[in-house]
């Protein structure tokens, strides 16, 4: 159990510490982690440089270098896109034309595009939630259940983005193209992201849609849509957000949004958005590589699969493993970065397609912190809504079937291509 000690350290400080103030987000993760990173060194035979170039390795590998560069271009083009203001006119454009009985199925369409654009759960609930609950106020729908429809569809972007954190971990661990990893994905998801659309289009009818949406211009729209276009045709991640990047500052600056200054303060505070989750996957990446070198890996690989003896078990695994880390970190992004490099050796070990374990990984995480009344999708909604946390949890659909979806996949072999 000293190999696997740091990671115990880490699950003890933050959760007890976290259930002990009653707030997930009193102890701030990456200082649970610096802690743990320092305790992992003492577990170490050898000398200080030793240890520390053991801890370099993992913290430095090539992957784990170009998931940051990812974060730091992912950040510059979501902040500099909010600021010319291209969140409220997707927004808008997601809303303009929708027929009043299908404004339930529209906001969780709208959800789903907007969290798929823009790469963020978080972003696309502050977004859309004041005017979701401002239209259930006018057309006497149920709030939470308004709510629940918003941060469910954001899911579906969270899981599926090109430019989420949580889709680039995942394929960055398991060593796959998004592009391929989506293909994977959508087939999983798809069916039940329609199924909510026919429920919520029998619930919504006979309901009236405001008129107070504001101005549409597709200008504003293009930057999104030009990333999520050009991710899908296969261009590398880095020059898809690159050139995302570059169109932002054009249009932006054409348009008098902002001037060049305002262009470079917009991807600078963006960039520096990012600064915890940087510093989180460079002190897990470098923790991990010490429980790796001390055997913890292989420990936790043996307990996992010691009855498992074929690919189903393999993914089962893997969920599980995602799904229980999650729990503890209340973050589904963590979570990824804790378990993927296991998540990696169970797939080798079994011989499971690295895209599958990749859907998997994202999936399971998107399912365990959809439901989770402490995590942060969930408190930030409730927040903008003035609602308790736990009101909103039974109206979250689209993560419970995500949920049985990914549990349907794995039982059947499904997709047969990836399985």
């Amino acid at each position: 159990m000293k190999a696997l000690s740091p990671l115990i350290v880490f699950l003890i400080l933050y959760l007890a510490t976290s259930i002990i103030a009653q707030d997930f987000y009193k102890v701030p993760i990456a200082v649970a982690f610096l802690v743990s990173a320092v305790y992992a060194l003492l577990t170490v035979k050898g000398s200080m440089n030793e240890r520390i170039k053991i801890f370099s390795k993992g913290a430095g590998n090539p992957t784990m270098v170009l998931m940051l560069a990812i974060f730091i271009l992912a950040g510059a083009f979501a902040a500099s896109a909010k600021a010319m203001g291209a969140v409220d006119s997707t927004v808008n454009l997601a809303l303009k034309f929708l027929p009043e009985q299908f404004i339930l199925p529209g906001i969780f369409l709208a959800s789903c595009f907007i969290s798929l654009s823009i790469g963020t759960s978080c972003g696309t609930i502050a977004a859309l939630t004041p005017l979701a609950v401002g239209i259930a106020q006018q057309s006497g729908i149920d709030v939470p259940l308004m709510v629940g429809l918003v941060v469910g569809g954001t899911y579906f972007g969270d899981n599926l983005s090109f430019i989420s954190d949580t889709t680039i971990v995942a394929t960055q661990t398991q060593e796959c193209s998004m592009r391929d990893k989506f293909r994977v994905n959508i087939r999983i998801v798809a069916p039940v992201a329609i199924i909510m659309l026919i429920i919520y289009y029998f619930l919504g009818e006979g309901i009236t849609t405001p008129t107070n949406i504001g101005e549409v211009n597709f200008w504003l729209v293009l930057p999104y849509l030009a990333v999520v276009i050009l991710a899908i045709c296969g261009v590398n991640v880095l020059l898809t957000l690159g050139i995302g990047i570059i169109l932002t500052g054009i249009i932006g600056t054409a348009m008098g949004t902002y001037d060049v200054f305002g262009w470079f303060t917009a991807m600078n505070e963006g960039m520096m958005g990012m600064s915890e989750l940087i510093i989180v996957t460079i002190l897990a990446g470098g923790m991990l590589e010490i429980i790796r070198h001390n055997g913890g890996i292989d420990l936790i690989i043996k307990a996992l699969t010691r009855n498992i003896h074929g690919k189903r078990g393999g993914e089962f695994s893997i969920a599980a493993l995602t799904c229980l880390v999650n729990v503890c970190t209340a973050n589904n992004t963590v979570a990824i970065i804790t378990t993927g490099p296991i998540a990696k050796d169970i797939a080798k070990r079994f011989r499971i397609d690295p895209r599958k374990s990749a859907s998997i990984l994202d999936t399971a995480s998107c399912f365990t912190q959809g439901l989770l009344p402490y995590g942060a999708q969930v408190l930030i909604a409730a927040g903008l809504a003035t609602l308790n946390p736990i009101a909103i949890i039974p109206h979250l659909f689209y993560p419970m079937l995500i949920g049985v979806a990914l549990l349907l996949a794995i039982l059947f072999r499904y997709p047969r291509k990836y399985s």
